[in-house]
């Protein structure tokens, strides 16, 4: 990591105001495991642990044949299951025999088995003739079987059957007919056009991926979405800079602006321009469009030099600091906090702290997409327990940081037959290339996380889930969400499986704010990138009053009908609401209170590989 510049105002150098977010902050009750001296046969275990992690891509063996052991013993004891599942079998087999006996005698048989709607590896016509539609119609038959294998057992915990299904659903798709190019007529189609061109282009496309996974070359950004210029490309300055974050101050684009401004807290697993991607999709560029004065947060891509940075380090270094800047350029004006993903978790984090010591320089809090609770994190959940997370530790350990590509595995192996299977069938034997967009450039632009920060938040937040259960301490004292007084903007999102949106929705059972929770088409990125325009877009919205009683998720989605557009304007409408009018634009930075510009946007953090 390159060092900081001496024209960069540090986290050391700056006057705190006088707030009591600004005093020291005990050290923690529980000694991090990276700080705590270790005997030297302890040593020996997590080099070992370590060692392993490299070949297992960080899954914990024992975590995995726990699982199994836990499966098979309980299905051991259900005879009325075994019973059941024999049943079963012997259905699928005489659906598969009627299905084979029907295609022989007419064209267009009838299916007994239906691929999921969001598996895209059945779409080629080819799949539904004999005799690759019996190959398909075998492997859904079986992957029916599984399910109904896995599925809960009286005594087996919940986790352990999910985790037991979700395995073998991995397993079976390596399997998968699609994947093996004389079983897929897709590839047999593309072989005889292309005379075998294809396999050769695939296999320089799987040299390629070898190369860059062997040595960790992460792939350039093409040229023609080159930072800066095409992707991160609202124009600005960096005002701040610390050894964790740059502060980002963007150009005003009209006459007069919102008297209050909005700061984005992105999350530290990703680059923060998946929020200013293309200028037509870049949220940060419609809020300063619509007349808002934006300031936004580029995390440190850290190496193994900051592994004992902290979570505790990243709220004061990162959005307290973010905070006291905006004050110096800003003064008396209160601020719009928008947190997306893990940033909008620790943004709530920050606001309870900053509720519960009388900082009152929020003006409201934005969630994007971002959890308080994660009793109900999703398929996330089947990659943690406390044997996956020691083992994580121990691999974070003798690194420094947790690496994007040991993370991004978990995320695509959620969606392996599209992000995976599907994927290198193209790249592998269809010979095609990854066709650049925005968003894929940004995917691939990847970072790490620092050891102890992440370890904290991997058992603390996630496994442990402390924060709605009242047991999360910052400065030695526990916060509560409920302390939180100001008026909060909740985004989820119909399809998101990193963050689910009931899980999201929890927000309401823990906060007592006046809320509006909105539930937007799309996924975890896409759901959030929903300019005004893009086509077949449709959110619901509803309004919390302090004091209201609970809803449940299915309640409140049965009563509140979807409506078509954008959810952009909604949001920007309701930060007007919140403010006190405009003004004219404010100066970029403040030099005479040490905050001068430093660079341009985006800033130099977000070019570190």
């Amino acid at each position: 990591m390159p060092a900081v510049p001496k024209s960069g105002r540090t986290a050391a150098a700056r006057k705190p105001p006088p707030t009591a977010a600004a005093a020291p902050v005990p050290p923690s009750p529980s000694l991090p495991r990276t700080e705590r001296p270790e005997h030297p046969n302890r040593v020996l275990d997590r080099a070992a642990q370590a060692a392993l992690a490299r070949w297992t891509g960080g899954i914990s063996p024992h975590a995995v044949i726990e699982a199994w052991s836990d499966w098979a013993m309980h299905l051991a004891r259900a005879p009325g299951r075994q019973l059941e599942l024999m049943e079963r079998a012997q259905t699928n087999a005489a659906k598969l025999v009627r299905h084979a006996v029907d295609s022989a005698v007419a064209e267009a048989a009838e299916p007994p088995f239906t691929p999921r709607p969001q598996d895209p590896r059945w779409r080629h016509e080819g799949w539904q003739r004999p005799p690759f539609s019996l190959m398909q119609q075998g492997f859904l038959a079986m992957q029916d079987w599984w399910e109904a294998a896995t599925a809960p057992l009286p005594g087996l915990r919940r986790d352990t059957a999910d985790r037991t299904g979700f395995m073998l659903r991995q397993t079976l798709d390596i399997a998968a007919p699609s994947n093996a190019p004389l079983l897929n007529p897709e590839i047999l189609e593309a072989t005889r056009r292309h005379q075998g061109r294809n396999l050769t282009e695939g296999a320089r496309n799987f040299l390629d991926d070898m190369s860059r996974l062997a040595t960790q070359t992460p792939r350039p950004i093409p040229a023609e979405f080159a930072l800066g210029e095409q992707l991160a490309c609202t124009p600005g300055q960096v005002v701040f800079r610390n050894e964790l974050m740059e502060l980002i101050q963007y150009s005003p684009q009209t006459e007069t602006v919102q008297a209050e401004p909005v700061l984005i807290v992105p999350a530290w697993i990703m680059k923060y321009y998946i929020l200013d991607l293309s200028p037509e999709n870049s949220l940060i560029n419609w809020l300063v469009g619509q007349g808002f004065t934006v300031f936004a947060i580029s995390w440190v891509n850290p190496g193994a030099d900051m592994a004992n940075m902290s979570l505790e380090d990243y709220r004061q270094r990162g959005i307290m600091a973010a905070l006291d800047a905006i004050g110096a350029i800003l003064p008396g004006r209160k601020v719009h906090a928008n947190g997306y993903c893990l940033g909008g978790t620790l943004l709530a984090i920050a606001a309870a702290v900053m509720a519960r010591d009388g900082d009152d320089r929020l003006a409201s809090v934005t969630l994007m997409a971002a959890q308080v609770d994660f009793a109900e994190a999703g398929e996330l959940l089947l990659f943690l327990d406390e044997s996956q997370v020691a083992f994580l530790e121990d691999m974070m350990w003798a690194q420094g940081y947790l690496d994007r590509p040991q993370m991004a595995f978990a995320f695509a192996a959620i969606r392996a037959e599209d992000l995976i299977h599907t994927r290198n069938v193209r790249r592998y034997l269809l010979g095609l290339r990854d066709m650049p967009r925005d968003i894929t450039v940004w995917n691939g632009d990847t970072t790490r996380m620092p050891a102890r920060m992440h370890s904290e938040y991997l058992r603390g937040i996630f496994l442990e889930n402390r924060i709605s259960a009242g047991r999360f301490a910052v400065g030695g004292r526990v916060i509560a969400l409920k302390d939180i007084r100001v008026p909060m903007f909740v985004v989820a999102t119909e399809t998101d499986h990193i963050a689910p949106w009931r899980s999201v929705y929890k927000t309401k059972l823990f906060t007592g704010a006046d809320l509006r929770f909105l539930l937007t088409k799309g996924g975890h990125n896409g759901g959030i990138l929903s300019e005004p325009g893009h086509p077949r877009r449709h959110y619901r919205i509803g309004h919390r009053k302090p004091g209201a009683l609970y809803m449940d998720a299915e309640s409140w989605l049965a009563r509140h009908a979807p409506v078509a557009g954008s959810w952009w304007p909604e949001y920007g409408g309701w930060l007007t609401e919140q403010g006190s009018g405009r003004v004219a634009p404010p100066p970029m930075g403040a030099p005479e209170a040490g905050y001068p510009p430093l660079m341009p946007a985006p800033g130099s953090y977000i070019h570190q590989r």
